[in-house]
């Protein structure tokens, strides 16, 4: 007792303010219901497993930590299952996770020797014992990150539902039979509570659901709450009202009365419908997604290395999908796992690692690679159960909280617990992995995906000019004109045709999609198209150029992302209901652009003071104003139209949604012209970091006014001019190939799927296929197991790695 109190000063009582961590290592996975425990450093917070803590007293001289071990209670095994009726997690009505219970037990452990104290004891020095309580006591940190996505958005009072008019025509509503006023539909009815009106709800992207009239009637009279009929019994807080001037569900306090006067009692009423949000739960718990998830059939769960499972923390399943193709990659494996242990990114961290990128990396790295994790779950303390690898044996995986906390700090929409899309945050990760690497670009894993690509632009004067750019994805539209299968595709829409004259409906196995060949759509890519007002500097005008885009380095890992999204009239995303027939070989090395070719004659440079430039694209008004008008920023909308050459809306909002976390995205477009208007409190800013003022003023420049990629650039000029978004017009027959960047040979093989399942990429659920060790694996967040049949024509990303010749 005498070694505690000499070490008092070590032992800090935390502040409200101050991040507890108390339930998992942050240098590892490892918990309170690990083998030996989490051991809480008691003056800085963090927690470590009992394999780290040595390391943390080494590095810090810490000695004195709060012990905290788990113990699994015995449990009845007959606790009954209920059906969740909320999108929440272990709250009254919401999913029962079935968690087993555990005694907790509490020690003072004093570093090195392992010395150690019970707790509670009122032998302790006052100080621990408050320490203690308080650790205790708190919300820890982690858990802190969580609650908001265990339940779901609290449904708000509509405005309109407190001064809804009723309209008295004298309409009575029965308690059943009900059929929309329009159509001979009988399910997924609205009635509206301004006039009584029945209706049909909207018709979902596959072509089921209702047949719109619900929202039409509203669009025509505008009133504006209506609720779903079936979805109202005695408990009114379950009926479903939605807001149509609002767009989305909410809450009607005086529903009630709203109901009395189309005389319906609710008190009598009982629930045959399920409402919007149910519906939603319905099919992230049935899994009704066959193909893609390998319903229906027993699969075979996998372990060891590289097969451990990513547990979703709610709407994470984009993040789990992604990470687990890119975490089988050689760069990304010999970066984090290979070249770098726990311990070296643990001592080069900073004094908190929890909000180290480089660390959090590290530690996933460990977590997915090295098997520690990928044991069969045990189940009820049944140790034999821990050599089940029948097909119901299944793993818990890993918890990704940290990093997913430290990837998104710096992005508003992934630090939310909502569903995201894939490929933003492929790119976003993309971004952050190469901004920390930047000191190091040969370490940089970042790099194999990363490729250039060259635009050749042709006036009619037969002059040409090239633009340069980087890039980490290919982005490529999916020509449904080329599909190999348009007899089917024709007998069907006839089928169809005929079958809703006669009032049917058709059935999900009569249903023909298109299937293209993804030889076509990297085809689309290279394929000329024309650039409207280019402004042509031999003619001295504006006119229509040709656009040919080839790639100058072929990457070691070829990520291709099918554009399964597009507008149709009106702005409504649809989904391309479309099969991709995807080769496990394939070769793109006529993609590969040539440069400036003999007899090829450049477009003169422009000439001093002129206002033009000579590969200047004026961005297209219709398509700034469309984008606009659908709330981007008329800045953002100006670049897009510009960047893709006023190819069109879609091209347009395509690259805005890949690039609206780019540094310079707020940078002016004519940045060139006005490189002498440096902010003077800019430069202040980087003269105060003890850079000279020259310096500051020359990054300020060249990186378009951006206080943080100026200071990238001040310490790796060459990385910070070579960043994904720059756009580099060429009238020179310089050098095709960025010699920083990865090349070889253009012939690939297909390594990793990123599937989507749902109507938009910011719902639904992504799954991730991954070819290792001669066999597909199927990474369904926390779910591991052989892929009989990988669904290769379904996938929204693509991962291709190189042959090596």
């Amino acid at each position: 007792m005498e070694l505690l109190r000499a070490n008092l000063s070590k032992v800090r009582i935390p502040e409200p303010t101050n991040r507890i961590y108390k339930q998992e290592c942050c240098i590892s996975f490892d918990t309170p219901k690990s083998e030996g425990g989490l051991f809480v450093d008691m003056n800085t917070f963090l927690a470590f497993g009992k394999d780290y803590v040595g390391w943390n007293f080494e590095k810090t001289g810490n000695p004195v930590y709060l012990h905290i071990k788990q113990t699994k209670k015995l449990i009845s095994e007959d606790r009954p299952l209920k059906k969740p009726t909320l999108l929440a997690i272990g709250v009254d009505g919401g999913f029962d996770n079935q968690e087993p219970e555990y005694d907790e037990t509490y020690s003072i452990v004093m570093l090195p020797d392992y010395t150690t104290f019970p707790f509670p004891s009122v032998a302790l020095p006052e100080k621990v014992r408050l320490a203690v309580d308080a650790i205790l006591i708190a919300e820890g940190a982690e858990r802190k990150e969580q609650i908001a996505s265990w339940t779901a958005d609290k449904k708000q009072i509509s405005e309109h539902a407190l001064t809804l008019k009723q309209i008295d025509n004298g309409v009575i509503i029965p308690p059943s039979g009900w059929k929309c006023s329009k159509c001979d539909k009988t399910e997924n009815l609205w009635l509206n509570l301004t006039d009584g009106m029945i209706l049909c709800g909207r018709k979902l992207w596959d072509g089921s659901g209702g047949n719109n009239h619900a929202i039409e009637h509203y669009n025509e009279t505008h009133y504006p709450l209506a609720v779903k009929l079936g979805t109202i019994t005695s408990d009114l807080e379950g009926a479903d009202v939605f807001s149509y001037p609002e767009d989305e569900s909410v809450t009607d306090p005086h529903l009630a009365e709203h109901l009395a006067f189309f005389g319906i009692d609710f008190s009598s009423l009982q629930k045959t419908e399920m409402t919007t949000a149910e519906k939603e739960l319905d099919q992230n718990t049935n899994f009704d997604w066959n193909r893609i998830q390998e319903s229906g059939q027993e699969v075979e769960p996998l372990f060891g290395p590289g097969y451990t499972g990513l547990t979703n923390l709610g709407n994470s399943c984009y993040l789990a999908a992604t990470m687990q193709v890119i975490f089988s990659t050689h760069s990304f494996c010999s970066r984090y796992y290979k070249n770098q242990s726990l311990k070296m990114a643990f001592d080069i961290a900073p004094a908190d690692p929890t909000v180290d990128l480089n660390m959090q990396l590290t530690k996933l790295a460990y977590g997915l690679l090295s098997g520690k994790y990928s044991v069969p779950a045990v189940q009820n303390d049944d140790v034999a159960n821990a050599m089940d690898l029948s097909p119901s044996a299944k793993q818990k995986g890993i918890r990704p909280r940290m990093f997913k906390a430290v990837i998104a700090a710096s992005h508003p929409e992934f630090s939310t617990m909502r569903q995201q899309d894939a490929l933003e945050f492929f790119l976003h990760f993309i971004d952050q992995v190469e901004r920390i690497n930047a000191g190091y670009p040969e370490a940089d894993p970042a790099r194999s995906f990363k490729f250039g690509i060259e635009e050749r632009l042709q006036c009619p004067s037969g002059k040409v000019a090239y633009n340069k750019r980087n890039d980490y994805i290919l982005s490529l539209n999916i020509p449904l004109e080329k599909a190999t299968n348009k007899k089917e595709l024709e007998d069907f829409q006839k089928l169809k045709a005929q079958k809703e004259a006669e009032g049917q409906e058709i059935s999900s196995n009569e249903i023909v999609r298109p299937r293209v060949p993804l030889s076509a759509c990297l085809d689309s890519f290279s394929h000329p198209e024309e650039v409207q007002g280019f402004y042509s500097t031999a003619l001295k005008a504006r006119t229509t150029a040709i656009k040919t885009t080839g790639m100058t380095t072929f990457p070691d890992y070829l990520v291709l992302h099918m554009r399964k999204f597009v507008m149709e009239a009106g702005w409504v995303p649809k989904k391309l209901d479309v099969y991709i027939d995807a080769d496990d070989i394939i070769d793109i090395s006529l993609m590969r652009s040539k440069g400036l070719q003999p007899g090829e004659e450049l477009l003169p440079e422009d000439a001093p003071g002129s206002e033009e430039e000579s590969t200047k694209v004026l961005p297209n008004e219709d398509i700034v104003s469309q984008l606009a008008s659908m709330g981007f920023n008329h800045l953002h909308c100006e670049k897009a139209a510009i960047i893709t050459s006023n190819a069109g809306v879609e091209e347009a909002m395509n690259w805005l949604l890949s690039h609206m976390d780019d540094p310079d995205i707020d940078a002016p477009i004519n940045k060139e012209a006005k490189n002498n208007d440096v902010d003077p409190s800019k430069v202040a800013t980087l003269v105060s970091f003890g850079f000279e003022e020259e310096i500051a003023r020359k990054a300020l420049k060249a990186s378009g006014g951006d206080i943080e990629k100026a200071t990238d650039w001040i310490f790796n000029p060459s990385a910070a001019a070579s960043g994904p978004s720059d756009m580099d017009a060429t009238s020179s027959s310089g050098p095709t190939v960025d010699a920083t960047l990865p090349d070889g040979d253009g012939k690939y093989r297909l390594i990793g799927l990123v599937s989507h399942m749902g109507t938009s990429t910011q719902c639904g659920h992504y799954v991730a296929h991954v070819y290792k060790e001669g066999r597909w694996a199927i990474f369904n967040d926390d779910k591991v197991g052989v892929s009989k049949d990988p669904p290769k024509d379904m996938a929204y990303l693509y991962f291709y790695e190189r042959i090596q010749s």
